[in-house]
């Protein structure tokens, strides 16, 4: 497979606070990747170097190009959702069709349009007068006419309820989607991407303390509800975590022998809530 995205040492300190700290990572071709972290661990940082937004220390490589020096070459492959409702309130729909295609270069503005005569829009409205719901529909129209190599989404559901946050989830799937294209998404709704990320990488403190493709968090990473008279049998394997429910204990563990942990309970894969939750525990003691 080809890498979009390498970083080798990747770092990044503002005055005396240190965003990333010498980070590694690769990122292939045709992958949906969660980057998910706690506030301030380095997530949008991350994103700002690969798109040539900040400077910073180290490598990193980008659709063949460097960030830093090449940034005109690499936005003509790229496109970045940092919220879906940032739209001026008094442009019209034909208006922002007009604007994108005149910016970027691989804009299709007969697919934007075919998916705009799927929605109740029109031309001459404008987004001061659309729902919520519709300036999803019109933000989708215009990242999903644009055939970037590589579509990076920082909290782009941020303020949408949950019908128009599954909504802009699922068309992403759908209608843009292909093993050409590869998407970086970092929210921390992070049970509302979990089926369709193909990779996960946890982020702390600037380093990444967790890096794998969700085939392998179901192999290595286990749950175990156990009851109170094998507690302490669970214990002495050092889960990462533990937690009470309805007077059980659920542990989870990382590389745990599946049947030892068949032995004690019920055994199921966790969600990438719960691991995120064990990962992290302490980061705001």
């Amino acid at each position: 497979m080809n890498a979009v995205i390498t970083a080798n040492g990747l770092s990044k300190q503002y005055k005396n606070a240190v965003a990333l700290d010498h980070v590694n990572f690769r990122i292939e071709s045709g992958r949906i990747v969660g980057l998910i972290g706690p506030n301030g661990a380095g997530k949008t940082t991350a994103l700002k170097a690969i798109l040539g937004l900040t400077d910073f220390q180290g490598e990193l490589n980008v659709l063949g190009l460097d960030p830093r020096t090449q940034r005109d070459r690499l936005m003509e492959q790229v496109c970045f959702i940092a919220d879906v409702a940032v739209l001026p309130r008094w442009i019209r729909v034909r208006e922002a069709i007009d604007f994108v295609a005149n910016v970027h270069p691989r804009f299709n503005r007969a697919k934007c349009e075919a998916f705009l005569a799927r929605t109740k829009l029109t031309p001459d409205q404008r987004v001061k007068q659309m729902s919520k719901g519709m300036i999803v529909q019109l933000h989708l129209a215009l990242v999903m006419a644009i055939d970037a190599r590589l579509l990076v989404l920082d909290e782009p559901t941020l303020g949408l309820d949950i019908l128009y946050r599954k909504q802009f989830y699922q068309s992403l799937l759908e209608d843009y989607f292909d093993e050409n294209k590869t998407i970086i998404v970092t929210t921390h709704q992070v049970e509302e991407i979990e089926h369709i990320l193909t990779d996960l990488m946890f982020i702390r403190d600037g380093k990444i303390v967790l890096d794998t493709d969700m085939d392998a968090v179901g192999e290595r990473f286990a749950e175990v509800m156990v009851s109170a008279d094998k507690a302490a049998t669970a214990r002495s394997m050092k889960p990462l975590d533990e937690r009470q429910v309805f007077g059980k204990s659920i542990f989870l563990f990382d590389g745990a022998d599946r049947a030892t942990l068949e032995s004690m309970g019920e055994v199921r894969r966790p969600t990438v809530s719960d691991l995120f939750v064990a990962t992290m525990k302490g980061t705001y003691a």
